[in-house]
């Protein structure tokens, strides 16, 4: 189907009677992009994954993905309810009306009249579930996963629930005040960034030993995750539009030019220092320009996202710092990424808001934007929502995950033995990378080079090649290192007894 004028969509006051009365453009937008939130979860996974040391990547993976099964539940026993439960009016959090998904249907949702309520309760469900998989980083080396996931439903209930009233339900507090949030820059960016610092900070640091010579063990798991993520984000804020118009459009420009600028700079500026135009910054930089574009892209015009994304990628880039002031390990940096991408996408929409873009979905025709609209009073109005959603995420979260710690099983982080040796050894039992089989039987599927037969035995009865093969990363059939036997240019090494290999194997 062609584009509709704005005009021709349903108004604001105007609600479809049934189902059959809704645009199935509309309808089956919203679907596809619910898909593409929900495509975001693994591409969280991959990008953990390949962030982390390849002893814990697994059990990164595991946790987002865990995470969102919990949420799902979560969501459909009383998480929708708690939210966007309609008759509520405390404008802090929802009662249990829609309990169990009970009466939801084909009434017009709480977000737009363009979409059926049941089909808003997915959308919405998604975005839930990558806010989650956001916070789950905060694992990151060190972390249990079954009492993060005990963490994760009682989290979504204080702290997710009540942050969505805030900003999207109808009698929510900031959504009455006239806070401009898109698709999440409080509960989704804000919420996961800021209750990453705090379970980080309850978590307490690696060992420091764990933190020496540390670096991302797989930087292309790093660009998939981003670009799956990418992807994803094009349906997380074009289908925040609620409907197939030029609002959504606009959205989805906003996005890409907020990641593109984003990324260049934060790679100029790593360059600046390291001389290096590394992939893991440009991949950092283009998803806090993603992460600004997600309260601002259905608001600003699209020129404005270039500047936002210029200013984002400085501020989230000078943000991974502020973890060592305050001497808080948060690992994936949680904060700096997600929560001032947030804040400054939030702080945008003050300046750059307008009703023209706005007004593009034909629903909400009558609101103010920012400073364009000479409405000066809404950079006041954005600031206090920040400070009022940051101080809540930090304080509840960081209360949630004390007194989750101080139940007996419960305890959120693992020892320091299980620390050096893995999370994926000591939680998961599999492996992102099967290193440790691979490494235990090298000589059973490598042939020795010819003339190098000489084996010797370990404690166990193994047998192992003492000079046979080159240690990997060796360049041009040279060893980097000084070899034993005093035959540096024959390129033989000789192997560590096993008990050696394993010592290695657990420090990685």
């Amino acid at each position: 189907m062609g584009l509709r004028r704005a005009g021709a969509i349903f108004p604001r006051d105007a609600s479809p009677s049934n189902l059959g009365d809704y645009q199935a453009g509309d309808v089956a937008f919203i679907i596809i992009a619910g898909a593409m939130v929900m495509f975001m979860v693994p591409g969280l996974a991959f990008l953990y994954s390949g962030l982390a040391r390849r002893k814990s990547a697994l059990s990164l993976i595991w946790a987002v993905s865990a995470s969102n099964a919990v949420v799902i539940f979560q969501w459909f026993f009383w998480g929708y309810s708690l939210a966007f439960s309609s008759t509520a009016t405390n404008g802090y959090i929802g009662n249990l009306r829609n309990f169990g998904l009970r009466k939801v249907g084909g009434d017009p949702s709480p977000g737009s009249p363009l979409i059926p309520e049941l089909l808003y309760s997915f959308y919405q469900m998604e975005f839930a579930c990558v806010t989650i998989g956001i916070l789950m980083g905060g694992l990151a080396e060190r972390g249990r996963v079954f009492p993060a996931m005990v963490f994760s439903f009682i989290w979504m209930t204080l702290v997710y629930c009540p942050l969505a009233c805030w900003a999207w339900s109808t009698n929510g507090w900031g959504f009455k005040w006239g806070v401009l949030d898109y698709a999440g820059g409080g509960p989704v960016e804000i919420g996961s960034g800021v209750a990453g610092l705090a379970y980080s900070w309850v978590l307490g640091r690696r060992q420091e030993k764990e933190l020496l010579n540390f670096r991302p063990h797989n930087v292309s798991m790093v660009n998939l995750g981003t670009f799956i993520l990418w992807f994803g984000w094009l349906g997380f804020n074009g289908g925040s539009a609620f409907g197939a118009n030029l609002r959504a459009i606009t959205a989805a420009w906003n996005s890409m030019l907020a990641a593109a600028m984003a990324g260049m700079v934060w790679c100029v500026l790593d360059w600046r220092i390291e001389r290096k135009w590394t992939m893991v910054g440009f991949c950092s930089g283009t998803i806090a320009g993603l992460v600004a574009a997600t309260p601002a892209s259905g608001y600003i015009p699209i020129w404005a996202s270039m500047i936002m994304g210029v200013v984002v990628g400085a501020v989230c880039n000078y943000a991974t710092k502020v973890k060592f002031l305050l001497r808080i390990d948060d690992a994936l940096d949680l904060f700096a990424e997600h929560a001032m991408g947030g804040i400054v996408g939030l702080l945008i929409n003050a300046f750059f808001a307008t009703r023209d873009v706005i007004a593009l979905d034909g629903v909400n025709t009558s609101i103010t934007g920012g400073w364009l609209d000479h409405n000066w009073k809404q950079l006041y109005i954005q600031f206090a929502y920040v400070c009022a959603t940051v101080s809540y995420t930090f304080v509840v979260t960081a209360l949630i995950a004390k007194a989750t710690d101080l139940v007996p099983g419960l305890r959120l982080r693992t020892g320091e033995d299980a620390e050096a040796l893995g999370m994926d050894e000591v939680e998961i039992g599999e492996f992102a990378n099967d290193y440790i089989e691979v490494r235990r039987d090298f000589s059973d599927w490598t042939s020795p080079p010819a003339g190098s037969h000489v084996t010797e035995s370990s404690p166990s009865g193994d047998t192992i090649n003492s000079e046979t093969h080159f240690a990997a990363g060796d360049r041009h059939g040279h060893p980097e290192t000084n070899i034993a036997n005093g035959h540096p240019a024959l390129g033989t090494i000789q192997e560590k007894p096993l008990a050696q290999v394993d010592e290695k194997r657990d420090s990685m």
